[in-house]
């Protein structure tokens, strides 16, 4: 007796990226696993991405919304799709990745050979190295208020693979969920907006009974940060996004302690410094009337994103946060 296939249903997330999802769909098109869709989320491009991606790939299914709604709200949108077209099980693709030709029947195997597993990730080689590791995901470290990447920027050859190891968190580049996940804990957080979901996400499965783990015979190759503009940019996230996600996911204890060690430390040494460069910066420009130096203009951006981050998450304030963290204002035009 036949067992049927599977059916996947990929969810791809393209913001004025046109190119890199082309190449992205072009390699899903040599897959082993042929019971897949492929669902296309445009998230409020300004370029000429749809009419790009309607040309190239007229058989994936195109959803145009006409805001960003970051990786999560805009994800949400493909795996809802994905829902209504009964498909069993539903794999997050970042647009800036390219897939190797048994991607997708690697993963559906793995998942099929434990009843108890959730969430898939994948093997993630950098594009610009392919001898190298992006990394798989995370565990938790408590002592440092933050995850512990688990084979980041590691040689392949070096890095001791277990097949079905267990994560924290699976990189959302790539993860493979089964629809009884979402039908259980439901959809991303879309607070996030942009990192930090995917670690939430398993977190909030992991507590319901699933397992997250990795597949090292899974491949592909991650462009890497292509949806950041800049360090300013990712370090607001980052800041935002680690307090929401610390909310969200520990206890009472936890978080009292997380505080009092760690982040409330971190966030006076914050202030100090962006004071400290904020003299710096008054003294150049208004009282000695020079340009400051692109790397110290840099730097107080970015100090200035990550308490700005930090004041944010205080007031409830989401979104794709303020305009200025993806244009530094410091740096004389």
């Amino acid at each position: 007796m036949n067992i049927p296939s599977p059916k996947v249903s990929v969810v791809i997330l393209n913001w004025n990226g046109a190119s890199d999802t082309i190449s992205c769909l072009d390699s899903l098109k040599k897959q082993t696993h042929t019971n897949f869709d492929v669902i296309v989320i445009d998230n409020g491009s300004t370029d000429d991405s749809v009419t790009r991606i309607e040309k190239s790939h007229p058989e994936a299914i195109l959803i145009k919304e006409k805001n960003n709604l970051g990786f999560a709200g805009g994800c949400n949108r493909g795996i809802e799709q994905a829902i209504t077209n009964s498909s069993d099980m539903i794999c997050l693709l970042n647009n800036d990745t390219v897939v190797s030709h048994n991607f997708l029947s690697e993963l559906v195997h793995q998942m099929n050979e434990d009843p108890n597993t959730g969430i898939l990730g994948a093997k993630i080689m950098l594009y610009s190295d392919r001898s190298r590791l992006d990394h798989l995901g995370g565990s938790w470290n408590s002592s440092k208020a933050e995850f512990d990447l688990i084979g980041n920027r590691e040689s392949i050859t070096s890095f001791s693979w277990e097949k079905d190891k267990e994560l924290d968190y699976v990189c959302g580049a790539a993860m493979l969920v089964k629809k009884a996940v979402f039908e259980k804990i439901g959809l991303l957080e879309e607070k996030f907006f942009l990192i930090w979901e995917e670690a939430d996400f398993c977190f909030r499965a992991n507590r319901a009974g699933f397992k997250i783990k990795s597949c090292p015979t899974a491949e592909l190759w991650h462009k890497v940060s292509a949806s950041f503009t800049g360090k300013a940019h990712s370090t607001y996230f980052w800041w935002r996004n680690r307090l929401l996600w610390i909310e969200r996911n520990c206890t009472k204890k936890e978080k009292r302690t997380i505080y009092t060690t760690i982040l409330n430390k971190d966030i006076r040494h914050l202030r100090k410094i962006n004071c400290i460069k904020s003299v710096e910066f008054f003294i150049l420009t208004k009282l000695l009337r020079k340009a400051i130096p692109k790397s110290k203009a840099e730097k107080l951006h970015k100090y200035k994103a990550a308490l700005q981050g930090i004041k944010d998450f205080k007031n409830n304030k989401f979104g794709q946060g303020p305009n200025w963290i993806y244009k530094n204002p410091f740096i004389s035009r």
